[in-house]
């Protein structure tokens, strides 16, 4: 008498499908939502765009230098001040989970621009990139382009200023280094 097993095989699902031009924290959480290494490593090449190429190189490459100061962003807008507490920082998560804040942004997005758009100005707030900024100016306008940014685009950028990517979102450096090999890490400041 012989009896046969029968294997249960399962099948991967086929990644979330995003619209097309997606922002770049749309491309970081379908990837952080993804159980192996090989489907996040599937969402970063499926979805490449250098705007995201320059979060992760600012992020994850120990050579690049933030010129800003580390952590929440200040907001001093004196006649919203009374209104409104907070930094920046925190008006824009606020605003991206749906609550009030003072920067008056759509929560859709609308009329915002996006870091697939903005990315290529992100030399002004790094070592070596433009030098002949004071550091006021360089502050100032890092807070305009949060404020003309979705929210969710600017706290991605806020994280990233920080080399802090990695505490909201789970993908790795080596998940970033299988996807883009094209990335010469090192020697940028």
């Amino acid at each position: 008498m012989t009896t046969t097993k029968t294997r249960k095989t399962t099948t991967e699902k086929p990644i979330e499908i995003l619209p097309t031009n997606p922002f770049v924290f749309e491309v970081l959480e379908l990837a952080s939502k993804q159980k192996s290494n090989a489907k996040k490593v599937e969402v970063l090449k499926t979805y490449v765009h250098d705007s995201l190429k320059s979060v992760f190189i600012w992020n994850f490459d120990e050579s690049v230098i933030s010129l800003l100061p580390e952590g929440d962003v200040p907001y001093a807008n004196a006649d919203e001040q009374s209104v409104y507490s907070g930094t920046l920082s925190d008006n824009l998560r606020k605003e991206a989970y749906g609550g009030e804040s003072a920067t008056g942004q759509d929560l859709d997005g609308r009329g915002k621009t996006s870091l697939r758009r903005e990315y290529q100005n992100l030399y002004h707030y790094v070592k070596g990139g433009n030098n002949s900024l004071t550091t006021i100016r360089r502050e100032m306008m890092f807070i305009n382009l949060l404020q003309g940014l979705h929210p969710r685009e600017a706290e991605v950028l806020i994280l990233t200023k920080d080399k802090k990517l990695t505490d909201k979102y789970k993908v790795s450096f080596e998940n970033v280094k299988e996807a883009y090999p094209d990335i010469t890490w090192g020697g940028r400041s």
